[in-house]
């Protein structure tokens, strides 16, 4: 009897359990997508806590440091942004069914003058009852807020709610700084997806402040290249060029080093496809090392390729 007693005791503490980890949606009004909203919080500035004055959701701290708002917008009307997968179309935020925003990153800078600037960045995904991630072709829709320290005080300068998606299974690659002229900072995200149990390829985007709001002015594919099982690989740096008679938008030098090498057909190799500047040395060598040097520039409204790019092989077989 004392089994019983035992077992349907289990039982409820365990249903009851499972329903505390349900994770709840939160109504919010839809002054939150109000571009001009202001903020204004004491130093130190918290990031969860100034995500929690911007996104007012339910806050799940899961295990995992899965810590994320859960929060609804019944009023709010939904805007298509781009998802750089390409595959399931633009995403529609804020979503129908809610949105779980967590915090991506906070980078601090110090301009020439001294001023100091803090840039946070979140991430949404759709809701999920399991507080989960998912979709192998859906990224993390990326958001900013900057802020300005004012003696003791962090003011709010801007605020984008969402820019674009990226990255693999709702979650978007950390933002890197990158000072593009005089005082003139943008941030870069390595984009990488890929199919099941198939290659990786990885994309640099170069996301600034232009035309009153962020958005990507550079898109460089082939960046680098993982998961192929046979040894084909290549990586990718960038550097900003030093240029005295460019103020802004200073060009870009983007360097590909990799090795090639012809596939045996085993079952855990995976035909790839080579970069442009090096496809038809693959098509006649069975292994090479090389390098790509591209050279970009701002003109218009994007960063185009320059020239041609300068391609170098060695170790040739």
């Amino acid at each position: 009897m004392s089994l019983i007693r035992f077992g349907i005791l289990f039982l409820f503490f365990t249903s009851i359990c499972s329903a505390q980890e349900d994770i709840q949606l939160k109504s919010v009004s839809d002054t939150i997508l109000n571009t001009k909203r202001t903020l204004q919080l004491p130093d130190p500035l918290d990031g969860v806590k100034t995500m929690q004055k911007l996104f007012p959701g339910r806050l799940y701290k899961l295990s995992d440091n899965n810590t994320f708002l859960s929060w609804k917008c019944k009023t709010c009307k939904p805007a298509a942004y781009t998802d750089v997968n390409g595959v399931e179309g633009d995403q529609l935020f804020p979503y129908k069914e809610g949105v779980a925003t967590r915090l991506l990153e906070n980078i601090n800078y110090t301009d020439s003058k001294g001023n100091q600037f803090k840039l946070l960045f979140f991430n949404h995904s759709d809701y999920d009852a399991d507080g989960a991630q998912t979709g192998r072709f859906s990224g993390g829709l990326v958001g900013v807020a900057k802020f300005a320290k004012n003696d003791n005080v962090w003011q709010m300068r801007s605020f984008q709610p969402a820019i674009a998606a990226f990255g693999a299974f709702s979650r978007a690659p950390s933002p890197k700084l990158v000072e593009i002229g005089d005082d003139q900072y943008a941030f870069t995200l390595v984009h990488s997806n890929g199919g099941a149990g198939a290659p990786y390829y990885d994309y640099l985007y170069l996301i600034v402040g232009f035309s009153g709001k962020y958005q990507p002015l550079m898109e460089v594919d082939n960046y680098g290249l993982s998961n192929t099982g046979g040894g084909t690989s290549w990586s990718s740096s960038y550097k900003v060029v030093k240029d005295s008679n460019k103020k802004y938008f200073r060009d870009f030098i983007i360097t590909t080093s990799g090795f090639y090498r012809q596939s045996k057909g085993g079952d855990d190799e995976y035909e790839v496809d080579m970069p442009a500047e090096v496809s038809e040395m693959a098509k006649t060598k069975k292994q090479f090392n090389f390098t790509i040097e591209k050279h970009l520039s701002f003109k218009g409204k994007w960063y185009n390729i320059v020239g041609k790019p300068i391609v170098k092989f060695s170790n040739i077989k």
